[in-house]
């Protein structure tokens, strides 16, 4: 049993637990004060234990300071509003000598109650863990900054030197990191070793006042001779986006010490994972990387790959539906094959990976001892090629390792180059803003070309008025054509902007508001592309109400009709027909906080979408920030 830990009902081993106690006698194989057990010759004095006995140790246990000085309050359900009701905490942490770990999960923990338990904190000088996931549920979101400020400056003043801090499952989006930035700036975080923030809502805001905060830390603590030696970082499900990703890479090339960074979910793109990957590089004792579910393609593996091939001590790596396709599948099945000797795991399922370039990465593995599992489910291999791949691994004597293939989306030839040409254009369309403006800045200084007779000028950039500032505007020779079908073919929120103040208009033109199926597809195609930048999401918003404002008002329109094929086509409703549900629900989430607020809707929804959006289901639990804002609109509907 590992020190420091209280055991959960499934943990319980009657040796362990009498041992803890000095009460286990192992004459009679059983502890000191109990009564003889019956139990059939040969049965082992675990399954003999009766679970009234089981359970009485359990609530022994829960009342015991357990070596290593942890005391967890975790998954109790308290409610700590004010100092009144933490009373009970404070007294067990001021009596509680040596405390080290103090575990707060599954709680819920306000402003007031927050002060006085950092009041009771600030003479714990020796606590190392803070175990603070998911304690601020059903808290406002204005909230959760000042109590973290607060325990924040408790830990400071009693001079912790804290080794982990875990704040996942929080829904404290970017204002709550500035919350604990002044922790992480001080000497209590200058030991910190493992830090971790999974689905936090964060956004790109909050990974840049993150990324700054670690690298502060880094310098101060170097300033004092043992600069932050960070081994794992946990940033999943946080919207950290390219730019997020971005400037927590730069942070990581300062600090140079990760062995571990989960960072899966967050929309990452090549831009962001090569940043990430030129970062991993100077980190080489990196043993886990998990980047599932961001989008790597050629760019992004072909960056990771060569970082591969430098680092020698990855045991893990986790490319999961990244969409590395089969060019960044074969370069990293090159890193894979001339390195990483210590590899026990390659997930690269879900990645719109042929049959050819499976078979180059499942040749990579042939002399990696350690592998434990080769996951390429959920790619285009075809019956063949899935066959092709378990004989290949199966001449290694490998086919334990390979996972199932029960997902294979069958072999389709023209199916990847359409979705690279799709890619690159998205990703074109990205590189070319800075261009644009630039291009824009340069007419605007250029005199007129000279014309000779009849002929067209080659690149013309005359000068007319903006009607609206009187400024001469340049005129374009290529302006990128953009129409609302385009827009509604590949959604983005660059070719949404290029749509301008008329998209409003369009999108009611151009959408049969009569049609809630229609009006579904609408809905979400506008809502994929919110994001916080203040112009997305104006553009966003305008376009929604246009459209919601049209449909609700129609006679023919059938209100219900409508919630109930969204919830369908978010996955939280199930159908008889074969939808697939939309891969991310952070955006309609948001969306739909906004639309349930205005005078069109319909209130009579709100109780039937609050009841859908309650229930427990993963693809909303990845989602928390959006959900728990939508929540609360909702009961105060």
């Amino acid at each position: 049993m590992g020190s420091g830990v209280f055991l959960g009902m499934d943990d319980l081993d009657p040796i362990a637990i009498c041992s803890l106690f000095e009460e286990w006698d192992p004459q009679t194989e059983r502890c000191q004060d109990d009564p003889p057990v019956y139990r059939p010759a040969g049965e082992p004095a675990t399954a003999a234990m009766a679970s009234e006995d089981i359970a009485k140790l359990a609530e022994t246990l829960a009342k015991t300071q357990v070596a290593g000085g942890q005391l967890s309050f975790k998954g109790k359900g308290l409610k700590l509003n004010t100092a009144e009701d933490a009373k009970d905490v404070i007294k067990e942490i001021e009596e509680f000598d040596g405390l080290e770990a103090l575990r707060l999960e599954g709680n819920t923990v306000g402003v007031e109650a927050a002060r006085v338990i950092a009041k009771a904190l600030e003479k714990k000088s020796e606590l190392k863990r803070c175990h603070w996931s998911d304690m601020f549920t059903g808290r406002l979101r204005s909230e959760i900054p000042p109590a973290l400020i607060s325990l924040g400056e408790g830990l400071i003043t009693a001079g912790a030197q804290l080794v982990e801090l875990d704040l996942s499952d929080n829904a404290f989006g970017p204002d709550g990191v500035r919350g604990f930035e002044a922790l992480l700036k001080s000497p209590a975080c200058f030991t910190l070793q493992e830090l971790k923030l999974n689905n936090c809502g964060m956004g790109i805001g909050g990974g840049k006042i993150l990324a700054a905060a670690l690298t502060e830390c880094h310098r101060k603590s170097s300033a004092q001779g043992k600069p932050l030696a960070l081994k794992v970082f946990v940033a999943g499900r946080n919207r950290l986006e390219n730019d997020g990703a971005t400037a927590l890479a730069e942070a990581f090339g300062i600090i140079g010490t990760l062995e571990e960074v989960h960072m899966p979910q967050n929309g990452i793109n090549h831009p962001g994972v090569t940043a990430l990957a030129q970062a991993f590089a100077i980190n080489p004792l990196l043993r886990v990387i998990n980047l599932n579910d961001n989008t790597f393609t050629e760019k992004g593996g072909v960056a990771m790959a060569e970082t591969l091939k430098t680092l020698r001590q990855v045991e893990v790596i986790n490319f999961g539906d990244c969409l590395v396709r089969s060019k960044g599948a074969v370069a990293i099945a090159d890193a894979v094959r001339g390195g990483l000797p210590k590899l026990k795991e390659l997930n690269l399922s879900f990645c719109e990976i042929k049959r050819d370039a499976a078979l180059v990465v499942a040749e990579a593995v042939a002399d990696k001892a350690e592998l434990e599992k080769l996951d390429l489910n959920g790619n285009a291999l075809g019956e063949e090629g899935c066959e092709q791949l378990q004989e290949v691994m199966d001449s290694f004597n490998m086919a334990k390792v390979l996972a199932s293939l029960s997902d294979d989306e069958g072999e389709d030839e023209d199916e990847e180059e359409e979705g690279e040409e799709d890619d690159e254009e998205e990703e074109d369309e990205e590189d070319e803003e800075d261009d644009d403006e630039e291009e824009e800045e340069q007419e605007e200084e250029e005199e007129p070309p000279q014309r000779g007779s009849g002929e067209e000028p080659a690149t013309p950039s005359r000068k007319i008025l903006d009607p609206n500032s009187g400024e001469p505007a340049p005129v374009l020779s290529s302006p990128t054509p953009t129409d609302l079908s385009t827009f509604l073919s590949f959604p983005s929120p660059e070719k949404l902007l290029r749509l301008g103040p008329k998209v409003s208009v369009l999108i009611v033109q151009q959408t049969d508001t009569s049609d809630p199926e229609k009006v579904v597809s609408a809905f979400l195609k506008v809502a994929s592309v919110f994001r916080d930048d203040a112009s997305v999401k104006t553009a966003v918003l305008d376009a929604i109400d246009a459209l919601m404002k049209k449909a609700f008002s129609c006679s023919s329109f059938n209100s219900n009709t409508f919630l109930t094929r969204l919830l369908i086509h978010m996955g939280l409703l199930k159908s008889e027909d074969k939808i697939k549900a939309i891969p991310s629900l952070h955006g309609p989430l948001m969306v739909l906080n906004h639309v349930v607020r205005q005078d069109y809707f319909p209130k009579a929804l709100a109780p039937l979408l609050l009841a859908f959006v309650t229930k427990p289901n993963g693809a909303l639990e990845t989602c928390s920030f959006a959900r728990h804002n939508l929540l609360q609109t909702l009961y105060n509907i």
